[in-house]
């Protein structure tokens, strides 16, 4: 009965009817197929005890990087038609639009008075904020606790890797990269960070010549796995010649080549607190927009070279 029993003073003890208001939330996924994490988050938001009086919508698929903005307005407008109560909204990455069509995409549902609540990301890459609430991880401490695991395994030079065009998530991930190289108690390399198509044989080459890294923080799993593979092509050895480590523990991070250390992200929970977000802000459409962080966690696996390095100690 937890949240339907209310005290009156002078009164006693009565028990409220639980609410029937019903809500349809639309969800604007465009980066569905790109990007693994928001399949499991969306189901976490389908499994969410908040939304069990709920109706999630999916709007019209966008491409991602092909996506233009008179794409975007016309799935804007058929989410406004459709009198959808809220939406749900990953903005778009790796394209290099980006900036303007998520502009548009939320100036559009803004305009029409649907709350907008974003995933993993802002619309905005940090340190600076838009207006909306945002429901995802510390990406300036998950990219700290990365490249700090990546230190104390032994690596000195570290290089962060990311697609072209990174997402405000992945550029709050290089930040803390950047916070661990500099206040690593050890002698580090300069830090640097590269966008590249990590499936791009010259540019990765190119990458290891200038800089011989002995590390490299991925911007995502999936950057990772095709870094591997670009890797072995070059007869780069992981972890032996380069340790990697990367972001979300998609269902792939532990079947690639040389299973994957990684940050976790707890898709059931950003789900949850994804319906719960939009709740309250449909009830209470007057308050600062919020972080709503949920906590993560390193998934320690082969590629960082932890395991190597304690071998290597013990033999000595």
């Amino acid at each position: 009965m937890e949240g339907y029993v209310e005290r009156r003073a002078g009164s006693g003890t009565y028990v409220r009817a639980a609410s029937t208001k019903q809500y349809t939330f639309g969800l604007l996924i465009p980066e569905l197929g790109h990007t693994e994490i928001f399949e499991p988050i969306c189901q976490g938001m389908a499994a969410a005890q908040q939304a069990q009086n709920h109706v999630l919508l999916w709007g019209k698929s966008l491409a991602g990087p092909e996506t233009t903005a008179a794409e975007a307005r016309e799935v804007c407008s058929r989410l406004i038609s459709s009198r959808v109560s809220g939406v749900f909204f990953a903005p778009l990455e790796s394209n290099a639009q980006k900036d303007a069509i998520n502009a548009t995409i939320t100036e559009m549902l803004s305009d029409a008075g649907i709350p907008v609540v974003l995933l993993d990301r802002d619309i905005c890459d940090y340190p600076r904020r838009s207006k909306f609430d945002v429901v995802g991880i510390d990406n300036r401490r998950a990219g700290f606790v990365a490249t700090q695991h990546l230190i104390e395994a032994g690596a000195r030079r570290v290089a962060f890797i990311g697609r072209p065009h990174l997402a405000p998530s992945c550029v709050g991930r290089a930040q803390g990269y950047r916070d661990a190289v500099a206040s690593a108690l050890v002698e580090m390399g300069p830090a640097f960070v590269e966008q590249l198509d990590p499936s791009d044989k010259a540019a990765v080459a190119s990458v290891l010549k200038r800089y011989s890294p002995d590390g490299i923080v991925c911007s995502s799993d999936r950057t990772a796995a095709l870094l591997m593979k670009t890797l072995a092509e070059l007869n780069v050895r992981i972890p032996e010649d380069v340790r990697l480590v990367a972001f979300d523990d998609v269902k792939y991070a532990s079947v690639v080549s040389v299973p994957l250390t990684t940050i976790h992200q707890p898709c059931d929970q950003l789900g949850a607190a994804a319906i719960q977000t939009m709740i309250q802000r449909i009830e209470n459409p007057a308050m600062p927009a919020r972080d709503v962080l949920v906590d993560f966690w390193l998934v320690v696996r082969d590629s960082c070279g932890a395991k190597l390095a304690l071998e290597r100690l013990e033999a000595v």
